[in-house]
């Protein structure tokens, strides 16, 4: 438990991650009753680049990058070229994609697609680095 509590950083991005997949669950549950795509996509945006922050914080992602360009400091809990961080460079460009992709769309069928997409990616870059972060 001190894995994901261990700290504030720590407990707050547990709870963050958690109430994400809370409302994503809750979007696609509730896919009929929603009106209004474009804002969940805005929201899942929003907040995702919220709890990235946070995540790469509590794993020294920055102090990876600092060690990798003068080697100042001991480099944080994933490399560079690492199946987690290049996991999140993957899960970054389908959201990005999907975020671009929403403002030029007209339809709510095709915002709602793209929050899917979104919503992919992020739950991909979630599995990922939770799981590294359990085995390693």
């Amino acid at each position: 438990m001190k894995l994901y509590f261990g700290s504030v950083t720590n407990t707050a991005t547990t709870w963050m991650i958690l109430s994400l997949m809370g409302f994503i669950g809750y979007s696609v549950w509730n896919q009929d009753a929603i009106h209004y795509w474009g804002r969940r996509t805005l929201f899942l945006l929003a907040y995702g680049l919220l709890i990235c922050c946070f995540a790469a914080a509590r794993d020294g992602f920055d102090k990876t990058v600092q060690a990798a360009i003068d080697g100042s400091c001991a480099p944080g809990l994933f490399s560079l070229v690492s199946i987690p961080a290049i996991t999140g460079y993957v899960g970054v460009a389908a959201i990005l994609v999907a975020a671009v992709a929403t403002v030029f769309t007209r339809s709510q069928h095709m915002r709602e697609l793209w929050f899917y997409v979104m919503s992919g990616g992020v739950m991909l870059k979630i599995a990922v680095v939770e799981i590294a972060r359990i085995l390693g």
